[in-house]
């Protein structure tokens, strides 16, 4: 049972956006500040990666760990409610996620995928995306 009313929900749902989220942003602050350049949101690749970084040839996902479904995580619940709407929707955006990062790796692209969940430890974060970038890990 959802414990908002319907307008409530539509006005949460409204303000969730596909860029320029806040965990994308907190990982762009971290990688400015490891001294890495990027480019964003590029739409000639596929999947519009949130970040690129072209001197390394690395895409990075940041994902949501709800709408994305990571595999593991408290964040990943399934509503109880319309589930013939939810589980077809998170079904698909795990093949479309599957879909662009096996066609960016086979264009020689280095992908990593950033979830929401990981946030919470930034030091650690930052040591893997550092190794992950510079091909340490």
């Amino acid at each position: 049972m959802d414990t908002f009313t319907a307008a409530e929900r539509s006005e949460i749902m409204r303000r969730v956006h596909g860029k320029n989220t806040t965990p994308e942003k907190i990982v762009r602050s971290m990688l400015h500040r490891l001294g890495f350049r990027f480019r964003l949101h590029d739409k000639n690749l596929p999947g519009n990666p949130d970040i690129i970084l072209p001197k390394h040839k690395t895409t990075i996902f940041v994902h949501g760990c709800f709408w994305h479904r990571h595999s593991g995580c408290p964040r990943a619940s399934t509503p109880a409610t319309r589930q013939e709407y939810w589980l077809p929707k998170f079904r698909r955006t795990i093949e479309r996620d599957a879909e662009n990062q096996a066609r960016l790796r086979n264009a020689g692209w280095n992908v990593i995928v950033v979830w929401e969940c990981e946030l919470k430890d930034r030091v650690r974060l930052g040591e893997k995306l550092s190794m992950l970038i510079h091909g340490t890990l």
